[in-house]
């Protein structure tokens, strides 16, 4: 079998599946698991594949997300006459689902039922755990200039609620909305977390916030950001994390 990804979540859960030889091409941002990527060849990005190329590599299977990458790739795939595996989870539910469903296109239902089942383990313990207790108000930036978040329609959101934490944006109408330093001085949530990912924040911008906002700031937290927002194999610890960073502010 022979398969490309275009989605570095994807890639690594590939990787664990145990399918990690019959890579022929992935993106130039899939960087796990780090000592074996290296060897497959990059085929652009998740915005910019080369389709051309793809398509002469011949795979067996394209497995794409529907939010990191373009539905006219997917597209010019399909009339390439490739089969594309296309997903989009945003609860740790979906999640399982599309690690079983990844794993059955790729003749690995007992590897992908594994993880599957640990991430279904992992979110009713935390779930049960955070039975009873305060919710923590949380505010997750994604990006900087201009100062983004997410709403409840995401898989952060779906991580951190899970764990007993309430978005003070959740209700926004886009997935990523932008804000102010002033309209999250008016939130006033508990936990500020910073992500890794898709910007790379680091401590000195946790401080630019908190003066800008005038928050205090010891709620501010540079959070890893592929934990909380790649959705495969990563996720049962992903769900850890959540409740770990929950918890450590409540």
């Amino acid at each position: 079998m022979k398969i490309v990804s275009l989605c570095p979540s994807l890639t690594e859960l590939v990787f664990d599946l145990g399918r990690g030889e019959d890579l022929v091409g992935i993106t130039k941002f899939c960087v796990h698991p780090a000592e074996r990527v290296g060897e497959v060849e990059k085929v652009g990005g998740t915005k910019d594949p080369d389709v051309a190329r793809i398509v002469a590599l011949a795979p067996d299977v394209v497995l794409l997300n529907e939010e990191e990458n373009r539905a006219e790739d997917g597209e010019a795939l399909r009339k390439a006459g490739l089969r594309c595996h296309v997903s989009f989870p945003r609860t740790t539910d979906e999640t399982a689902a599309m690690v079983r469903s990844i794993g059955a296109a790729l003749e690995r239902p007992d590897e992908a039922e594994e993880i599957a089942a640990e991430i279904e383990t992992r979110a009713a313990r935390v779930r049960v755990a955070a039975e009873g207790k305060r919710k923590v108000r949380w505010a997750y930036l994604i990006w900087r200039k201009p100062w983004m978040t997410v709403n409840a329609d995401t898989f952060v959101d779906a991580l951190l609620t899970l764990a007993g934490g309430e978005n003070v944006f959740g209700d926004r109408g886009d997935r990523y909305p932008e804000i102010t330093p002033q309209e999250l001085a008016a939130a006033n949530p508990e936990l500020v977390l910073l992500g890794t990912e898709p910007f790379p924040f680091e401590e000195e911008h946790a401080d630019e916030l908190a003066e800008a906002t005038g928050l205090p700031r010891s709620r501010f937290r540079v959070a890893d950001g592929e934990y909380l927002s790649w959705h495969g194999s990563r996720t049962p610890d992903g769900i850890d994390y959540a409740e770990r960073m929950i918890a450590e502010a409540r």
